[in-house]
């Protein structure tokens, strides 16, 4: 019984194997059938390559307008010495520290100021006696005015020296509060949240009053300034968006915030300041104040008529296609060609939208070609989505 369904099994292989054959020799001979009939062809009148046809497609593509320019900082602040003659005690900040409004950047020494501050005190404590004296006795002598002890003249000289204390003790008390005024500056504090760009402030050293410290960029905010011709200042506006890439490789994205008021009398260009911010990506956070970038306005979009970019054959620095006519040979088209996006080439001019032209391969025909013309594939279905998890 084993033996009967070995050999039953060896038999179908066999046929199957002499079935296979079959089919091949057959699919050779219509092949090698079909090549001698077109070499039994005049030679004037042999395809001289198989080729897909299309027309021009209408779609809608993106305007967009390059330019290159510098990364700057929004706004930096100048942090300086407000105590002039004082020394640094503590710097508790360096380059490249993201701070807070108000928090301290660094620290003079007190001992100074504080014996200025405890001298202004007795100075008014001083004051304050020598007035509380003036007005009691120039309470006094206006109380003897009715009964013509004191003279007139006596009487105005104890209340001139009423007055004259009271001044005294003004002038004392603001010079108290002078002194506390120049203690309080003896802490450098934040003007703003931001990132420290650069520091000149070293401890030991004794600085005059509007020393530099540090520079701070406020709020870490950068900014594009991008240089555009005069000739096309006119197609931005304030809002308009942008996508920037760095020299660094960081992508930011960003949206005009104004126009330079004046054009570079030498450039013919104006800036364009373009606030940013950076695009997630393993780049992002690289781009640094001063850096180069380059850049494209977002305008909007425009319909257009477009071709794949294997359409399209660049000859001598010229732009043609192939186009196929009834009589299946081409003719060599010049055309003008716009906007490159995603491989789709814009038409501006030189060819009808309803022209047939030969969708690649157009590099190995020249005019007068004779081709044949075969259906291009249909595209590949997708396959079904699985059934979303519940």
């Amino acid at each position: 019984m084993t033996m009967s369904r070995r050999l039953l099994a060896a038999i179908a292989a066999v046929a199957l194997l002499a079935l296979v054959a079959v089919l091949v020799f057959a699919r050779r001979d219509g092949a090698a059938a079909a090549g001698a009939h077109d070499e039994a062809k005049p030679p004037g009148t042999r395809p001289a390559l198989t080729v897909t046809t299309m027309v021009p497609q209408r779609t809608s593509l993106p305007v967009r307008l390059a330019a290159n320019g510098s990364i700057a900082a929004w706004q930096e602040a100048s942090v300086g010495a407000e105590a002039g003659g004082q020394r640094l005690t503590d710097v508790r900040v360096n380059v490249g520290d993201r701070v807070r409004k108000g928090q301290v950047l660094a620290t003079f020494a007190t001992e100074t100021l504080q014996a200025a501050a405890s001298q202004a005190r007795a100075t008014l404590a001083e004051a304050q006696a020598a007035a509380a004296d003036a007005a009691a006795n120039a309470e006094r002598a206006r109380s003897l005015e009715a009964t013509g002890a004191l003279s007139v003249a006596q009487i105005n000289q104890y209340v001139t020296a009423e007055k004259t204390a009271q001044a005294r003790v003004q002038a004392a008390r603001a010079s108290l509060e002078a002194q506390e005024v120049r203690f309080g500056q003896t802490q450098v504090l934040a003007p703003d949240e931001g990132i420290i760009s650069a520091r000149a402030a070293t401890v030991g050293a004794v600085v005059g009053a509007g020393t530099e410290l540090f520079r701070l960029i406020r709020q870490g905010r950068l900014e594009w300034r991008a240089e555009v011709t005069s000739a096309e200042l006119g197609r931005l506006a304030p809002g308009t968006a942008a996508l920037v890439t760095a020299a660094s490789g960081a992508r930011l994205e960003g949206r005009v915030r104004t126009i330079g008021p004046t054009v570079d009398a030498q450039s013919r260009s104006a800036l364009v300041y373009v606030d940013l911010r950076p695009l997630p990506g393993p780049a992002a956070g690289s781009a640094r104040a001063g850096m180069f970038a380059r850049g494209e306005f977002d305008l909007g979009a425009t319909p257009a008529l477009t071709l794949p970019q294997p359409a399209v054959v660049v000859r001598e620095g010229f732009s043609y296609v192939l186009r196929v006519n009834p009589d299946g040979r081409v003719s060599q088209v010049k055309v003008q060609t716009g906007r490159l996006v995603g491989g789709q080439v814009e038409i501006t001019a030189g060819l009808p939208a309803d022209a047939r032209v030969v969708a690649s391969g157009g590099n190995f025909l020249n005019d007068g070609d004779l081709v044949r013309v075969v259906e291009a594939p249909a595209p590949a279905q997708a396959p079904a989505s699985a059934p979303a998890a519940r």
